[in-house]
Order: structure tokens, then C-alpha cells, then sequence
């Protein structure tokens, strides 16, 4: 381990050496070129088309298969839609679509089908004679399911018969085959994910029911059924007002200030086929606003035209609604488009027939066209409304001017937090423990509970580029307070200047001084709501930091298991019994003990091991805090860049990410106690 030291030499400890003697051979010629043929690709860099293998890719399987039977429905041939989750591990999609064609392709001369299973770039969704609009557009998303499944089964009822053909890493290890006859037409693709390219193969209930939920609330015309044969769940999703439903449902927690305002349209001139248009949008009594956007059902947290065409369209209105009182009152404040956001929830929904997308994950929509359609319907639509419900305009102002108020108040905290440079460390909190390097691809900063921990963490860090930022209790909840008074928190104020990249309105990517921000903080319920308030922070303040892939959390391990010279730690229950379970059968004959911490009282699952294992010779510590572990043990399990394990936080729900913050830290208490009480059997850990 590298330890602080003012003469550390950074040549002796560059891991930047030549990856290529000069006595290496060269055997780089013609041979050294690889083709990969069908879908090689897919399983080769499996991230460049799902995003990563981790649970965020996994899921993304289910989208991708998904999105095909939506595409049906938006072009007006399927009506229902059932995902079901197999006790097998796998997940089946079925709807009743006009079912994928069969039949040999003219130009490849093979079955349609497996054209389209098994190659990238074949689809429907090139023609828009057949999907007008559609979220698939690239002709990879199935065949990318297929080649990372170990096994795939597609059967599709049409022309009267019902086919079927299977996969294995997406090559066929079927003919097309004829398993019966039907009236109905229809697609249904069952598929097991590769574990040998996913981290793990278990879908998770909740990340599925809210995209499908949320499906349901974009698509007003179908109905979606889950089943969850794990769980022994059955839910059906159906909204019959759509984007109403959709708004009520992320701003049930919230006390709201009007009724939700509803604005359709779509393009005009020879637009063929046009673009669609539909919002919704309302006000709350909150601080932040809360803006959920979709093109062609899929969600774009990275927001795109269509989200600034609103934001410039609101601004516009409102402010020349405004006017008019202000002659009227001979009010002095003058709003921003920051104002008229204050408090804000809505939800953007587009349907566009040729979608510029970044990227395959499709996060940020390129339009130039849209930003125009989108800003002409809103400025008709939404001056219709102010004009017809005065009422209702007058809290919306009253809204911006009471959010004038505070900002303007707040200017001068600001101002003190917002550094001119974000390398002039002068400014820096004393309390930060600083890195030597200052290019922020090569440093990260853990935002550590108390001073105990903070302490360990400063003495077992690698000081060139981890930098160590120590927390004194709770942060504010932001949630219920607004920037005003988020600023004159102290420890909010530190970690804003220690970041260097500002805060809500004035926040600056560019300016991060460190790549990865780390949130550690101790493996209890304490240390749990130290991380939620802090997520909460980030999550209405500092947003691209979670888009953009910047935050992290640490897993300081739970237990320590030693036997003799051997120390071995588990970050869970399950790893802690694996761990006994390889030394008992290294030394059938060893004696297991488990010794709490001073004070400390075991919970039901430690006693049971105990009981268990007291004929055994294993001795189990659990550690309570992460002020406990010596600076040694806390750098070799949570801090080492070769050995640790951090989640990356990201934001692929971003509707329920709302939502859920708006649950745990608002002002309503009955929901949350509702969550907890409904979640409470999930509970592995609890510490008493």
C-alpha cells in the first residue's frame, strides 16, 4: 500500500511503463485483421450496444424486447403486451402484433425471421411505410438480446401458423419450425441472459414494473400485464389518461399548487408523417423542479430539443403574462426563466418520425426541428390556458415571484461559494485532505461519515489522487428547503466548494476537480440516511454529476472472517456463510465465533451462524462503523482501486428516481411509512 509521504516518488510508483519492449517481436501484418462476422460483435463489446454488463445492461434486454411490441402498438396493430419473469431465471415478452414475417427474405434469400434474430441492422423500422414512428431505429436491438442470451426462443403466430425457432449466443440451432395453427397473430421472444457476460443474470421486479408502468402511462391505448413468477406477482398496467395519470402518480407526496395543465399538438406543413406533442405539467409547493422527457416512448435523461423548446417556450409566456400584472401592481422584480421553474413538475412526450439519438442508449435527442415545433405549440396551448384561467396564472406568477424572492437573497451566498478557478486551492474547506494531482480523470474524492472515518481514511489513502473530505453529522435536507437556505448549510457549503463545479443553477461540469466523487458512510441506518440525504443533494442541485457518471458509493465490508493468518471480508451474509463454508472444508475440525463490538447487539441471522458454527475454529468481527477499521483495513477493502467494490449511481428511471426522493425526504409522512412498512421484509440487516 502506498502510504502518505512528502517525498514520494512518482516515477518509482507510475504504473504508465512501456507496454512494448524493444525487444518485443512485431508480428502485426495482413493475419493480424479480425472480421467479425454476424452478431461476434455484440458479444465482443457487449457495452458499446447495452450500456455495460452490469444490472443497468441486463435490464436493458427487457427494454429492447419490449420497445418492438410498443413500436406495434404506436403504428396501431397490438393492443396488449405481457412480460413475464421465469422461475428459470429467464423472461418472456409477448403481445399480439402482426407477428414478424416468416417468410424468405427477397434479397437474402433466407427466412426473414432469423434475418432479423440474427443480424444487426435488419429490421422493420427502416421503412416508414410499416412504422411511421418507433423507439427501435437501428435494427439491433433484438439481435442484440439474442447474441447475449445463452439460450432464445422466438414464436410468432401468422398467416394462420404458429412458427418457432430457438438460439444459443444468437446462432440458430433450429430450422423454422411449424408447432401449430392459430387465428391470432402475435410475437413471443423468450430469452435467458449469458452469464458468462453479465455480472448477474437475476432481473429485479421493481427496475421492470416501473418502465412498464411507465409505458403504460406514455401509451394510454394498451394494456400491459407483469408477471413476476419469482416474487408471485401478477400487475396489470393500463391508463386511460395517460400523461394526467403519469404526473399524479410522481407528484402524489406533493402538495400542489394548481391543477395539471395539459398541452397536445403535433407539426404542421407537409410533415409526413408529423411530429407529436404532449405535456403535462403542474406546480408544487417544493424548490426544485422535476422534468421527466420521452421521444418515441423512450426515456432521454440527458433531455435534448424537445425539453429546451419547452424550457424557452414557458420562460417566454409566462414572463409576458407577468408583465402584464407587474404594469398593473408596479412590482419592481424582475423573473427568470430559474423562477418560472421553481417548484415545477412536467413530463415531455414526442413522437418523432426520424430521431437524431446520441448514441445507441439513446439519452439525448439532437432535433433542431423539434425545439421549434415544440416551442410554437406550447406558447398557443399554454396562452389559451393563462388567458381562459386567470386564477390559475396568478398562482403560477405568485409561484415565480416568492422563488424571485429567495433567489435574490441568496445571490450573495452564492457568490461566496462559487470559486473564480477551480484548481485555486486557496479557497478550498480546511477540513479537505487534498490530492497531489489536480487533472480530474486521475482523481476522485470520497465524501466520508465523521471524523473517526475521515481520520482512517486521510492515513490509508493513496494521497496522489484520492483527496478525503470529512462530514460532521447530517447534511440539510434539501427536499424541504430551498437554495437559499441549502447554502447557508454548512457542510453542504463545504462540499459544493471542495467539488468546485457550483450548484443548481450555476453548477459547471467542467469545473469538477475530481472524476469520481465517492460517498462512503457506515454500512447501517444511520449511514443509510447520511447517503439519501446526500443523494438527495446531488440529485436536485447537481444532477449532471449522476448523468454523466461522476458519483459513486463505497461498500465497506460488513464482516471480517479470520482463521489463523488467513483474514477474508464479506460485504454480506451470504459472502460471510461462502467464507466459513471454504474454511471449514480447508479444516473440517475448526471452531467459528462471532465477536460483536462493545455495545453492540446481535441480530437474529449472527446469533443463528454463531449457534451454528461454535464447533468450528473461525473467528468472525462485524464491524459497527467505518471508524472501526485501522486506516490499513479500510484501504484494502474499500479505498483500494484493485481490490474494492463502488456503485456506480445512475439514473435510467428517472420518473421514479422523482418520485421516490419526493417519498423519502417530503414533508408528507404517510407514504414513507407506507414504503417502509411495505419494505420492511426485505430487510437482511438491521442494526439495533
Amino acid at each position: 500500500m502506498i502510504k502518505d509521504s512528502e517525498n514520494l516518488d512518482i516515477e518509482q510508483n507510475s504504473i504508465l511503463t512501456n507496454p512494448n519492449p524493444e525487444n518485443k517481436e512485431d508480428n502485426y501484418s495482413e493475419e493480424s485483421i479480425t472480421v467479425l462476422e454476424g452478431l461476434d460483435p455484440v458479444r465482443k463489446r457487449p457495452a458499446m450496444y447495452i450500456g455495460d454488463v452490469g444490472d443497468r445492461g441486463l435490464h436493458h434486454l427487457i427494454q429492447e424486447v419490449v420497445d418492438n411490441s410498443i413500436d406495434e402498438a404506436l403504428a396501431g396493430y397490438c393492443k396488449n403486451i405481457t412480460v413475464t419473469l421465469h422461475k428459470d431465471g429467464g423472461c418472456s415478452v409477448e403481445d399480439d402484433g402482426r407477428g414478424i414475417p416468416t417468410g424468405p427474405h427477397p434479397i437474402k434469400k433466407i427466412s426473414t425471421l432469423e434475418l432479423v434474430m440474427s443480424t444487426l441492422h435488419a429490421g422493420g423500422k427502416f421503412d416508414k411505410s410499416n412504422y411511421a414512428i418507433s423507439g427501435g431505429l437501428h435494427g439491433v436491438g433484438v439481435s442484440c438480446v439474442n447474441a447475449l442470451s445463452e439460450f432464445f426462443e422466438v414464436i410468432v403466430n401468422r398467416d394462420g401458423v404458429i412458427s418457432r425457432q430457438r438460439y444459443q449466443a444468437g446462432i440458430p440451432t433450429s430450422e423454422i419450425e411449424i408447432i401449430g395453427h392459430t387465428d391470432k397473430t402475435g410475437t413471443k421472444v423468450y430469452f435467458r441472459p449469458d452469464k458468462t457476460i453479465f455480472t448477474s443474470v437475476v432481473f429485479k421486479y421493481h427496475k421492470v414494473a416501473e418502465r412498464l408502468r411507465e409505458l403504460s402511462f406514455l401509451n394510454s391505448y394498451i394494456t400491459i400485464n407483469f408477471i413476476d413468477e419469482n416474487e408471485g406477482i401478477s400487475e396489470t398496467y393500463h391508463s386511460e389518461q395517460g400523461l394526467l395519470d403519469f404526473i399524479n402518480y410522481i407528484d402524489s407526496d406533493n402538495k400542489t399548487l394548481i391543477n395539471p395543465i395539459l398541452i397536445s399538438g403535433s407539426s404542421n406543413g407537409d410533415d409526413n408523417p408529423k411530429t407529436f406533442v404532449d405535456i403535462c405539467f403542474q406546480y408544487n409547493a417544493g424548490y426544485v423542479e422535476n422534468l421527466v422527457s420521452y421521444v418515441n416512448n423512450i426515456n432521454t435523461v440527458e433531455g435534448g430539443t424537445h425539453v429546451s423548446g419547452f424550457r424557452s417556450a414557458l420562460t417566454r409566456t409566462l414572463n409576458a403574462y407577468a408583465n402584464n400584472l407587474k404594469n398593473k401592481t408596479n412590482s419592481k422584480i424582475n423573473l427568470t426563466g430559474d423562477d418560472f421553474r421553481e417548484g415545477l413538475t412536467a413530463i415531455i412526450s414526442v413522437k418523432v418520425p426520424e430521431p437524431q439519438f446520441e448514441g445507441q442508449t439513446k439519452t439525448k435527442l439532437g432535433n433542431g426541428e423539434v425545439e421549434g415545433i415544440v416551442r410554437t405549440i406550447v406558447n398557443d396551448k399554454l396562452n389559451q390556458f393563462l388567458d381562459s384561467n386567470p386564477q390559475e396564472a396568478k398562482k403560477v406568477i405568485d409561484k415565480a415571484l416568492v422563488a424571485a424572492q429567495a433567489r435574490i437573497a441568496a445571490k450573495n451566498s452564492r457568490d461566496l461559494i462559487r470559486r473564480k478557478n477551480s484548481l485555486e486551492t486557496s479557497t478550498l474547506p480546511g477540513k479537505l485532505a487534498d490530492c497531489s494531482l489536480d487533472s480530474p480523470q486521475d482523481t476522485e474524492i470520497f465524501i466520508v461519515e465523521g471524523d473517526s472515518a475521515g481520520g482512517s481514511a486521510k492515513q490509508g489513502r493513496d494521497r496522489r489522487f484520492q483527496a478525503i473530505l470529512p462530514l460532521k453529522g447530517k447534511i440539510l435536507n434539501v427536499q424541504k428547503s430551498g437554495p437559499a437556505k441549502a447554502l447557508e448549510n454548512d457542510e453542504v457549503k463545504t462540499i459544493i466548494t471542495a467539488l468546485g463545479c457550483g450548484f443548481g443553477d450555476f453548477f459547471d461540469l467542467t469545473k469538477l476537480r475530481y472524476g469520481k466523487v465517492v460517498l462512503m458512510a457506515d454500512a447501517d441506518v444511520d449511514g443509510s440516511h447520511i447517503r439519501t440525504l446526500l443523494l438527495t443533494l446531488f440529485f436536485n442541485y447537481m444532477k449532471d454529476l449522476i448523468i454523466e457518471g461522476h458519483l459513486y458509493i463505497a461498500q465497506p465490508p460488513l464482516y471480517k472472517v479470520k482463521k489463523g493468518k488467513q483474514e477474508l471480508y464479506a460485504f454480506n451474509d451470504s459472502e460471510r456463510d461462502e467464507i466459513i463454508d471454504r474454511f471449514r472444508k480447508e479444516s473440517p475440525k475448526s471452531k467459528v465465533m462471532i465477536e460483536p463490538e462493545e455495545g453492540e447487539v446481535l441480530i437474529p441471522s449472527d446469533i443463528a451462524v454463531l449457534e451454528e458454527a461454535r464447533k468450528d475454529g473461525i473467528v468472525i468481527s462485524r464491524f459497527k462503523g467505518l471508524g472501526e477499521m485501522n486506516p490499513e483495513q479500510l484501504w484494502e477493502t474499500t479505498m483500494d482501486p484493485e481490490k474494492r467494490t463502488i456503485l456506480q449511481v445512475s439514473l435510467g428511471e428517472a420518473a421514479q428516481a422523482t418520485r421516490v426522493f419526493q417519498m423519502l425526504m417530503g414533508d408528507k409522512v404517510e407514504p414513507r411509512r407506507e414504503f417502509i412498512e411495505r419494505n420492511a421484509q426485505y430487510v437482511k440487516n438491521l442494526d439495533v
